[in-house]
């Protein structure tokens, strides 16, 4: 999926109907507020931008982009009918991934999509893990109970992906400790525990899949062969 921020009807129709001829799915958007409540509900491979929008410029909406832990990674290429050298090295540094002007010719906007695709790695399918009513995309920073998606701190999220790659491998608290804080000591075990509590209660209906191991620690699911 490619996402286009545009203001201009005509032009995002055109690079809509452009981008599905050629196989590329593709959404677009009038203003900045669309884009962003189109973004905490899919992820796209990679958007379009215009610079000169409606409620903040382009370039603001790549500041806030590249600020947030989901989109940070997301490709990024600027379009737009600025065309100077300035305006480009402000788009490239702020985080964009390519720069196409205005006019541009729509086999040259499709050749550049699936060279940032190519480069970013972006078009390769996602590593996820679904398990029962949870799922949960690492990469995307996504994660869903039933559908709807949940808030977690870093350390919650962090500690969440890494029982969901080990699926039936129990990890204790020390090792927990190592893995996502980087030390362990007896005193500090405890941090484990209230992490974990505040997870499941988060997850909700799929907190009963973080399993307690007696003694032990904590694991997800079965191992599997």
């Amino acid at each position: 999926m490619i996402y286009i921020l545009e203001d201009d009807p005509s032009i995002r129709k055109l690079v809509l109907y452009a981008l599905n001829k050629q196989g590329m799915e593709a959404e677009g958007f009038e203003t900045p507020s669309e884009f962003f409540a189109a973004l905490n509900k899919n992820m796209p491979e990679l958007a379009l931008l215009d610079i000169m929008l409606p409620e903040e410029d382009g370039i603001e909406v790549l500041k806030k982009l590249r600020r947030a832990a989901a989109t940070r990674e997301l490709p990024v290429i600027m379009v737009t009918a600025k065309g100077t050298e300035y305006d480009k090295v402000v788009g490239l540094e702020e985080g964009a991934d390519d720069y196409i002007a205005k006019p541009f010719g729509m086999m040259e906007l499709t050749a550049r999509i699936r060279a940032v695709l190519r480069r970013t790695g972006a078009g390769k399918k996602a590593e996820e893990y679904t398990v029962k009513n949870l799922y949960v995309c690492p990469s995307k920073h996504i994660v869903q109970v039933d559908g709807e998606n949940v808030t977690l701190t870093l350390k919650e999220f962090e500690i969440l992906c890494l029982l969901l790659k080990n699926q039936g491998i129990c990890f204790t608290r020390d090792r927990l400790l190592n893995e996502i804080w980087g030390y362990a000591f007896d005193q500090a075990t405890r941090t484990v525990d209230v992490h974990i509590r505040t997870l499941r209660q988060k997850l909700g209906s799929a907190g009963d899949l973080i399993e307690t191991v007696r003694g032990i620690g904590y694991k997800i699911g079965e191992q599997k062969l």
